[in-house]
Formats: C-alpha cells, sequence, structure tokens
C-alpha cells in the first residue's frame, strides 16, 4: 500500500513539474511574441505621424520620459519618442491620456514638429462603445487626420473644441464626449509642447518634470 502511495506521489509530483515546464516554456515564448507584436505595431503607429523619410535616428529608442498630470493626463511618466534628422530635432511624439472619454481614459500618440505643428494623431487604447466612440480609430474613420497640420497659431484657444462647443472639430453623431475628450488632450500636449520643447529634445535620459 505504502509503495503504491509513493509511486502514486510521484507520477503526481513528475505531472506538476512537466506541467510546470510547459506552461513556463509557453508563457516565455507568447510573451516574445506579443513584445514583438506590440513593438510592430507601435513602429507602425510612430512613423504613420512622423514618415520615416524625414528623420535618420532610432526613434524607438531615442525616448525620455516625461511628467505632466495637468497636461498630459496622468501622474505617471509618460514616454516621448524624439525623431531627428543629421543630429537636428525633427518632431517629437507625446504618449498622453485622455482622461475623460465615455468609458475612461484613452491613450494617444501625438506627434508635433518642431515648429509645433501636428504630424498626427493615433489613438493607441480605448474602451469606447462600439459603433459609436469607435470612429476614432483611424481604421474606421479618417476623423482623427482632421488634426494634421494644425497648431496653436492656427486655431485660437476657443476653437480648440467640438463643433457643439463652439470649435473646429466634428462630433459623432451620439457621441460628443469620445471626440471632446481627445480635442482637449490634444489641445493641452501642444501646450506642453511649447513649454517643454527644448528640454524634449536635450540629450538626456533622466525624466522631466512639468515646467
Amino acid at each position: 500500500m505504502i509503495q503504491y502511495m509513493l509511486r502514486a506521489g510521484g507520477l503526481l509530483g513528475l505531472a506538476a513539474v512537466i506541467g510546470t515546464a510547459l506552461v513556463a516554456i509557453t508563457y516565455i515564448g507568447t510573451y516574445e511574441k506579443t513584445a514583438e507584436n506590440e513593438r510592430e505595431f507601435l513602429m507602425r503607429s510612430l512613423t504613420a505621424i512622423v514618415p520615416e523619410s524625414t528623420f535618420d535616428n532610432d526613434i524607438f529608442n531615442d525616448t525620455i520620459t516625461v511628467i505632466s498630470p495637468k497636461l498630459l493626463g496622468t501622474p505617471n511618466p509618460v514616454v516621448a519618442y524624439r525623431a531627428r534628422r543629421n543630429g537636428a530635432p525633427v518632431a517629437v511624439v507625446l504618449t498622453p491620456i485622455a482622461q475623460d472619454g465615455y468609458n475612461g481614459n484613452i491613450k494617444l500618440l501625438i506627434a508635433i514638429r518642431f515648429d509645433g505643428s501636428l504630424g498626427g494623431v493615433r489613438v493607441v487604447a480605448h474602451r469606447e462603445t462600439p459603433g459609436l466612440g469607435d470612429d476614432i480609430e483611424i481604421e474606421r474613420s479618417d476623423w482623427i487626420t482632421t488634426f494634421n497640420n494644425h497648431s496653436l497659431d492656427s486655431l485660437s484657444g476657443s476653437r480648440w473644441r467640438v463643433k457643439k462647443d463652439g470649435g473646429e472639430f466634428d462630433q459623432f453623431t451620439g457621441a460628443t464626449i469620445t471626440p471632446r475628450a481627445i480635442v482637449k488632450a490634444v489641445y493641452q500636449s501642444l501646450q506642453y509642447f511649447v513649454v517643454n520643447r527644448d528640454a524634449l529634445f536635450a540629450i538626456s535620459d533622466e525624466t522631466q518634470d512639468e515646467q
């Protein structure tokens, strides 16, 4: 009886070890693939709003972290990707959060050229209502491209709103909250850029606090 129990226990232990190893191997393989997919998605998104022909540095690794809860929508550091050509600054891509979405945070990529004009805006992640708020995705609508080339100089402060609020930008039928949140986030990111442009392009890997 004892021998039977020991054998059964040994088999169970061996099965547990094999199972754990298989889970670990699967996790490692999936993690690496997931990280690769996320990097490819990020690179596609970055180069969609900052064309590869305009820079010659490693934009994916030429980064700095910045903090501005008031203007970038989060108390946490956010990454700023810097594009340069022959060492001269070309554009920066900020990664702020639009906190006022209908269903919470909306993560953004906002490319701002060195002259303060917008290269483009992309939504990275959101939980807005399907069929209403999801027109903020470039795959579903070209609404997000209406920001292209605008700057703080091209529109007065009162025009950085949706049309329902007297501003420049369209809202969606039945969904005003979502575009309103993104317009606000883009406007505030431009304000952040104007104040911090030199610090954003400085050669440093230290986190820049709000200024």
